[in-house]
C-alpha cells in the first residue's frame, strides 16, 4: 500500500473528499476497504497498477467508440430507409465530439482575386517588394 500511497490518496480525495489520515476517524477501515475493492478502471491506482489496461479503460476512449458506433448505425439506418426509393440518401450528421468544431460556426472564408496571376505580373509584384 505504501508504494501506491500517492495514487490511493489522489483517488480517495477526488472521489470522497477524504484523506488517508482520516482513516480510523471520519473514515472507517471498512469504508476504505470497500473503496479500494471497487475502484474504477480509470482511477489513478488502476493506472499505476496496470498501465496497459488503464489507457484502454478511459471514459474518453469509451465515449469515442460509442460515438463511432452511433455514426455507423446512423449510416446503416439511412441506407436501409433509402433502399428501393431510387433516391440517394442524405448523409447523416455524425455524433458531436467536443474536439471537433461545428462547421456552421466557422467564419466565412473571404477570397481575394479570381485565380492565379500571370507570371509577368507575379514577377513585377515580387520586384516591387524587393528592398
Amino acid at each position: 500500500m505504501l508504494e501506491h500511497r500517492k495514487a490511493i490518496e489522489h483517488d480517495l480525495l477526488v472521489e470522497t473528499g477524504h484523506e488517508l489520515r482520516d482513516v480510523g476517524f471520519s473514515l472507517s477501515w471498512e469504508a476504505l476497504d470497500s473503496f479500494l475493492s471497487n475502484m474504477s478502471p480509470d482511477s489513478a491506482l488502476a493506472r499505476e497498477l496496470n498501465p496497459k489496461m488503464s489507457n484502454w479503460a478511459t471514459q474518453a476512449k469509451t465515449n469515442t467508440i460509442l460515438a463511432s458506433i452511433y455514426d455507423m448505425l446512423a449510416v446503416i439506418n439511412t441506407n436501409l430507409c433509402a433502399k428501393g426509393s431510387g433516391k440517394r440518401p442524405k448523409k447523416p450528421k455524425p455524433y458531436p465530439r467536443p474536439w471537433i468544431e461545428d462547421k456552421k460556426q466557422e467564419p466565412e472564408v473571404t477570397h481575394i482575386g479570381k485565380g492565379a496571376l500571370p507570371p509577368d505580373e507575379l514577377r513585377a509584384w515580387f520586384k516591387s517588394k524587393e528592398v
